[in-house]
């Protein structure tokens, strides 16, 4: 230890009890001086008090820490509770924030100063977001709390109980790396609930579109196809939202499957993402086409039910055992024609469930892409007929044309690499 490294812990608990007194000091800033009980100096100094008892536990022992704390508490406290008082304002968490101050202090000095840091920024933060952290838990509903804490028992009890290895004799189904897939999907899935639950539909067709698309392409359609009915005059502006929601599909089984085997982005990035700037292309230039009668045309209303429920997971969970056994069985019958025979039927309504199978092919990696994207291709079709089927020929068209172009771009790319 060099001589000025004492010097510099000791600054750097300064500098977190400034920090954080900065914060407690600007939230309290129109109270009359002397009628509080702690500020920006007051902060300061009990961050560098700690980190003081931190030089000294060399010397001291650690036991001269833990007196220090409970003395520093003590006191601390006891003026805080002086002002509530006084105040009639009744809350801990100055308190609770000056006790982690001084820790943050010692472990600056004697311990870890980069934890200390960032433990530093991170308490600073929670702080500084005390209204938008009480609004969002007014906010917050029940069946949102209760797919929370589904989350963390599949995540923290039930996953570390499932066997990590096959239970059938074919080595396809390994019900720990199920589970843990059908985790990762949720999660994904959960981000588009929570984009729609934060934004609504107010901000326009491009971000619930967008959020539609991660959660559920297919449902997003069948929404927007409904509205091109009822609304005539919007017909692009509707067409384009379903194709926003196709293109976020094309990125999220990218992303997806990259992230589960590495190996496949050389044959996947490329042809996913050609098609997914083309059907981004097309959606912007019907969006912002001229609209008959645009500003009377009501928003699009996209309701996503919450995919954080034991039901759905288990029904996700399920049908990924399912893809994944039927495409190692079919495979061992009929060889690679049967995992593309699989691949088309299950992109009819789902394209997660092949996508991570193939994905976790050790073997064939071309088999795998072209697996992917035919399960992508059946899936992007599939959403076209929706769209004409309930859109009417307007909204059907549109998206149909578009679908093709996107299709036959990845497709060139795709034979290009293969070729290559």
């Amino acid at each position: 230890m060099s001589e000025l490294d004492p010097f510099m812990r000791l600054g750097v608990a300064l500098a977190i009890g400034l920090m954080v007194g900065l914060e407690r000091g600007w939230r309290t800033r129109g109270t009359e001086d002397n009628s509080r009980a702690a500020g920006l100096r007051t902060f300061g100094i009990s961050g560098l008090m700690g980190g003081v008892c931190g030089v000294l536990v060399p010397n001291l022992g650690p036991l001269f820490v833990g007196l220090a704390f409970l003395a520093f508490t003590a006191v601390f406290g006891g003026f805080f509770w002086l002002e509530a008082r006084q105040n009639r304002v009744f809350s801990a968490t100055s308190v609770v924030a000056g006790m982690l101050t001084f820790l943050l202090g010692v472990l600056a000095a004697a311990g870890d100063i980069q934890l200390a840091i960032a433990a530093a920024v991170v308490m600073t933060v929670l702080l500084a977001l005390r209204e938008p952290l009480h609004r969002w838990v007014a906010s917050v509903t029940w069946e949102e709390i209760r797919a929370a804490l589904i989350l963390l028992v599949m995540s923290f009890l039930l996953l570390p109980m499932l066997p990590n290895r096959a239970l059938d004799p074919w080595g396809a189904v390994n019900l720990y790396e199920v589970w843990l897939l059908a985790i990762m999907i949720a999660l994904i899935s959960f981000a588009g609930y929570v984009a729609v639950r934060l934004f609504g539909d107010r901000l326009g067709i491009i971000v619930t579109a967008a959020a539609g698309g991660l959660a559920s392409s297919t449902a997003t359609t069948l929404t927007f196809a409904r509205l091109g009915r009822e609304a005539p005059g919007a017909e692009n502006l509707l067409a384009g939202g379903i194709l926003i929601s196709g293109m976020v599909m094309l990125l999220r089984v990218g992303v997806i499957a990259v992230a589960l085997n590495n190996a496949l982005l050389g044959l996947l990035w490329q042809p996913l993402l050609a098609a997914a700037l083309v059907m981004a292309a097309a959606a912007l230039a019907m969006i912002y086409a001229p609209h008959r009668s645009h500003a009377a045309q009501p928003g699009p209303h996209l309701t996503i039910s919450n995919p954080l429920v034991l039901g759905a997971s288990l029904k996700l969970a399920g049908l990924i055992a399912l893809v994944m056994l039927a495409a190692t069985l079919v495979q061992r019958a009929y060889g690679d024609m049967g995992v593309l025979i699989v691949a088309a039927a299950s992109g009819i309504a789902d394209v997660d469930a092949i996508t991570i199978s193939m994905a976790r092919m050790n073997d064939g990696l071309a088999l795998a892409a072209q697996a992917i994207l035919l399960a992508v291709t059946v899936n992007t079709v599939s959403k076209a007929v929706i769209a004409a089927w309930v859109g009417g020929v307007a909204v059907g068209s549109r998206v149909a044309l578009a679908s093709l172009a996107a299709l036959l771009a990845g497709a060139g790319v795709f034979s290009l690499l293969v070729a290559g």
